[in-house]
């Protein structure tokens, strides 16, 4: 589905940026942060709009896939109406519980990098990742990949000027405010600082996805040798 010129028609609605016509069949919400993109997520979920099949939230947007052509007017009208509490906007307070606990080996190839362009130790740079809970702003790339977002500021770093061809599964990655887990072998372009054997992806679970929008997450240092757990889902 793609946007096109005659099919763009934007609207303001509060905290909105702007409602865009995305093809026939959805509609596309514009925000500046992921902190609005959750809340405006789960607003739009909790108004059960006639016609709304699906909400997908992303970095800076989210969608609204409908059943019809016939329900964009309508819905737009009605999204109008849709507001997130203040607290749901405010930015997001991390609860004391995590949602998931993910055991990670911080031995990437990057770690030094990451190190040099942070200009902090390799042990900075893991008490950083460690030190706060991430929360998952959206999934996409691959099955099973969620982007973590609220980390400590200074673990931002670009992207590796060149991709690598294959990124090994379970390796933990930074790209600009983002950290994430490589699900399967891909390529990939993320600054990795280790892995982790926690199974992203399984189609024989009940719920596929460990990770899914909304979700707290800790990532806790393991031992290379260790035999424990590598991913615990409190709730």
């Amino acid at each position: 589905m793609s946007v096109t010129a005659d099919a763009i028609h934007t609207v303001r609605t509060g905290g909105v940026q702007k409602i865009l016509d995305y093809g026939d069949r959805a509609l596309l919400l514009e925000f500046d942060g992921s902190a609005e993109v959750l809340a405006w997520t789960d607003a739009v979920r909790a108004a059960d709009l006639p016609g709304v099949e699906d909400v997908v939230p992303a970095a800076r947007t989210v969608l609204v896939k409908l059943a019809g052509s016939r329900y964009r007017a309508p819905t737009r009208q009605r999204l109008a109406a849709v507001r997130p509490t203040a607290q749901a906007l405010a930015e997001s307070t991390a609860p004391d519980t995590p949602d998931a606990v993910i055991d990670v080996v911080y031995d990437g190839e990057d770690l030094d990098e990451v190190a040099r362009l942070t200009g902090l130790s390799r042990d900075e740079v893991i008490a950083a990742h460690t030190g706060r809970l991430w929360r998952v702003g959206f999934c996409g790339f691959a099955p099973g990949f969620a982007y973590l977002v609220g980390g400590d500021e200074r673990l931002a770093v670009p992207r590796r000027p060149e991709p690598r061809t294959k990124v090994p599964v379970g390796s933990v990655g930074l790209a600009g405010e983002f950290t994430g887990v490589y699900p399967r072998e891909s390529p990939g372009g993320w600054q990795l600082i280790g892995r982790t054997s926690a199974v992203m992806w399984d189609v024989h679970r009940k719920d596929p996805a460990l990770l899914t929008p909304g979700m707290w997450v800790r990532f806790q240092a393991a031992d290379a040798d260790a035999r424990s757990s590598s991913a615990e889902v409190t709730s």
